[in-house]
């Protein structure tokens, strides 16, 4: 579940999770998870990753603000992130594929800290 925290702006938990060691962007392409800007871009099925965690975030006055940034860790180690908005703007490809890795029981393994 997303932690209870003063700073919940989308560029203050990005900043954050990079500390912990999420740097890679991610994307959906062809219902595989695949890195962004990497010199090797790999690519991940729903079976090779966990959702570490989620944040929400809802635009207090514009509905076009609303998004969910997931913090993931891919089986070889590659941790990072990937947003989506949600409702009306969400990207079906990114929604279908966290779906089935959460279909798949591996949503939310977060250790408490």
């Amino acid at each position: 579940m997303q932690d209870k925290e003063e700073e919940r702006s989308l560029v203050s938990v990005e900043n954050r999770l990079n500390k912990e060691g999420f740097t890679q962007d991610f994307n959906v392409v062809d219902g595989r998870l695949q890195t962004i800007g990497s010199d090797s871009n790999k690519t991940y099925a729903a079976d090779e990753v966990t959702i570490v965690d989620f944040y929400r975030f809802e635009g207090e006055s514009n509905p076009d603000d609303m998004s969910i940034l997931y913090a993931i860790e891919a089986a070889d180690g590659v941790k990072g992130t990937i947003s989506t908005a949600y409702g009306t703007y969400a990207d079906g490809d990114t929604d279908d594929f966290l779906k089935q890795v959460e279909d798949l029981g591996k949503n939310l393994t977060k250790k408490v800290k």
